[in-house]
């Protein structure tokens, strides 16, 4: 597999846009910098390939790559960020792809944050989107008409999971895990109907940003505070590798919000 990553070389909280964001706590990105770096190499553990993104002065979150784009099959959906804090790296994921010969990319009309809110299901061909919080509804019917894939609209409901991906991972190419109480009730029976083995979380596994994860459908890395839901994953087969992110949670993210999915052409 392959993927997008950016160094926390000018990460920072001095803003506040999601609730996990304290501005009188300062950060230490020396210790930002080398659990980066962890991860960067535990996913080259794994076999899969790292590209870097530079960082850029004045852009803290871009260590956030996640949220720069969604891809399926070589045509990416760019991202349109809420925030005018975060609105340039948008244009620094954009140059990234169209330097590249492999990729197609669409600029976007509305309002989203790439893999913060959309997460493909191979198997079944389906793009589970977010709203509610960053990522306007209007987006999810663009991307289908950009990407050619079916979307399904999921309502988050509570402001601590502002992002799909703090309350919902796919595993494999058909298995996914979620927190059910990050959801509306209607999604959450769209979600329990066709995904009724799922992997489950609770509040305190979602609390612990375990599932801001990213597997390769076998291997999940998660957050070290995520022992128990580690357990979950290891019953349903996967296995789950730990790795410390303390220091970059304190901009809202974890493990996926670090890692962006380069799904190229088959």
């Amino acid at each position: 597999m392959i993927y997008l990553m950016c160094p926390p070389e000018h990460f920072t909280v001095d803003y506040v846009i999601n609730p996990w964001m304290d501005v009188e706590t300062p950060v230490d990105r020396e210790l930002a910098l080398k659990q980066w770096d962890d991860l960067r190499r535990a996913v080259e553990d794994l076999g899969h390939v790292v590209h870097v993104l530079p960082a850029m002065p004045g852009l803290p979150d871009m260590v956030f790559a996640a949220n720069g784009a969604f891809s399926v099959d070589g045509v990416v959906y760019g991202a349109k960020f809420r925030y005018p804090q975060r609105a340039a790296e948008a244009d620094a994921h954009r140059a990234f792809y169209e330097l590249a010969p492999d990729w197609r990319f669409v600029s976007p009309t509305q309002v989203n944050e790439g893999e913060g809110d959309f997460a493909y299901v191979p198997g079944r061909g389906l793009i589970l989107a977010g709203y509610g919080f960053r990522t306007e509804p209007a987006a999810h019917a663009e991307a289908q008409e950009v990407l050619g894939r079916q979307v399904l609209s999921l309502r988050l409901v509570d402001p601590r999971f502002y992002h799909l991906d703090t309350a919902l991972a796919v595993l494999d190419e058909h298995r996914i895990t979620y927190y059910p109480g990050a959801f509306s009730e209607s999604s959450q029976r769209l979600l329990a109907s066709l995904f009724p083995d799922a992997v489950l979380a609770d509040e305190a596994d979602a609390l612990a940003f375990a599932l801001n994860l990213v597997s390769d459908g076998k291997n999940v890395l998660i957050n070290a505070d995520s022992v128990a839901y580690g357990e979950k994953l290891s019953a349903a087969g996967f296995r789950p590798v730990l790795v410390e992110l303390g220091e970059l949670k304190r901009g809202g993210g974890s493990i996926k919000c670090c890692i962006n999915e380069l799904r190229q052409a088959v």
